[in-house]
């Protein structure tokens, strides 16, 4: 026997017929438990196994598997189910739900996800994390069991409108954030703190008042649950769009990837009198061969100068063999900080088709601001800005920049 538990009658949406169900809130909204309780519940019905998943996931019997003992607890049904550190089995019908990180310490999980069989229910949690937009159709294209509903969840807390979520399932569709509503094969449901009230402290609700108060854009983004325009504590603020301008020779940047990461170009010119560097990215793309990039290389770059990533020194050599002018670009343990510290000294001007290197700019933020650490993410186009601009600046005085 279940016990009653009361939850938000905007989650009574689940029960129907979309694919997909975007479910957005600000921290105390309740979504998490909301949507972790209906995954129970759905367990009693026969045929479904349900992945949940996060980007990164340590241990599941240690990050996931106690907040949904304590669903089972409440529910008053654990002697229902077999655990396991990262499965929970509902003895009485066989679903299951099975936990598993998308990317671990050894890399990307994706093909070995695809694998699972007879998923009927993929849940992302804190889906804001997963930037790529690849691996998520790669796991969604799974999501296909025949004779019983199929479900993608999404849980997050709204980040920036660059994300793919947002373009996707909110710009695309003409749907305003913030919406409760079922439109096409897409269900959204939003909650915030104001739907959750009575499972509150008044120390919390205290907090939140005063961030209301104090800072209404925080108030707006962390509580309400409000998209932001750019991320929050954006390294650089100090660029506007504009017609990139050759006032001294081009220098490129370039930095590697291949499976996950792009491979990329920029192309610079400092003017160093006005304290402006022109900004033009010319490839951002993955997968590319060796003969591939120096080909591009070649077309966009024509025998300027390209800094290229210090860490392929292999593929360097192989690209000069291939005619380019690839130079080593400088690295240390404080290339990051002393690029950053190089940028924010002068006003940067982004060609107005550098759409990827747009992306990169709202969202590079710090990770750690007093560690002076930045995010390892949204820096392909970024990083190789810097090699290109610490290779035409250096100077004395490096290492004695401070961060504003």
């Amino acid at each position: 026997m279940v016990n009653d538990v009361k939850i938000n009658e905007k989650y009574l949406k689940f029960d129907n017929d979309s694919r997909y169900f975007v479910v957005t809130g600000g921290r105390g909204s309740g979504k998490s438990y909301s949507v972790n309780m209906l995954l129970v519940l759905l367990t009693y019905e026969v045929g479904h196994t349900i992945l949940f998943t996060r980007y990164t996931m340590a241990s599941a019997h240690i990050s996931i598997i106690p907040e949904f003992i304590e669903k089972l607890e409440v529910l008053g049904v654990h002697e229902h189910f077999h655990v396991t550190k990262d499965e929970i089995t509902n003895l009485q019908t066989g679903s299951k739900i099975i936990f598993k990180g998308l990317k671990t310490s050894s890399g990307d999980q994706t093909a070995n996800l695809k694998s699972l069989q007879g998923v009927t229910t993929w849940v992302l949690d804190e889906a804001e994390e997963l930037v790529s937009e690849d691996v998520f159709d790669k796991i969604d294209l799974s999501i296909r069991a025949k004779g019983i509903d199929n479900r993608v969840i999404l849980i997050l807390n709204p980040t920036t409108k660059e994300h793919f979520i947002y373009s996707r399932f909110f710009e695309s569709r003409g749907v305003e954030a913030g919406s409760n509503t079922t439109k096409k094969d897409t269900t959204y449901i939003h909650t915030t703190y104001l739907d959750n009230k009575a499972n509150l402290s008044d120390s919390y609700l205290a907090q939140v008042e005063g961030i209301k108060e104090r800072r209404p854009e925080k108030y707006k983004h962390q509580i309400l649950g409000g998209w932001l325009n750019k991320a929050e504590g954006v390294i650089f603020s100090n660029w506007t769009l504009g017609a990139f301008k050759q006032v001294s020779p081009s220098v490129f940047g370039q930095d590697y990837g291949f499976s996950n990461d792009p491979t990329t170009l920029v192309e610079t010119s400092i003017d160093r009198s006005k304290k402006i560097i022109y900004l033009k990215q010319h490839l951002y793309h993955q997968a590319l061969t060796t003969s591939q990039i120096a080909s591009l290389n070649e077309r966009h770059a024509q025998g300027s100068v390209i800094v290229g990533d210090g860490a392929e020194p292999r593929l360097i050599n192989e690209l000069n063999a291939l005619g380019n002018n690839v130079v080593t670009a400088i690295k240390g343990a404080d290339s990051i900080v002393y690029g950053i510290s190089l940028l924010q000294d002068y006003d940067l001007v982004i060609d107005e088709d550098s759409l990827d290197l747009v992306k990169e700019l709202n969202n590079y933020s710090w990770l750690e601001r007093k560690s002076k650490t930045p995010t390892d993410n949204y820096n392909h186009l970024i990083d190789a800005v810097r090699y290109a601009v610490s290779y035409q600046l250096s100077n004395p005085n490096r290492g004695k920049y401070s961060i504003i």
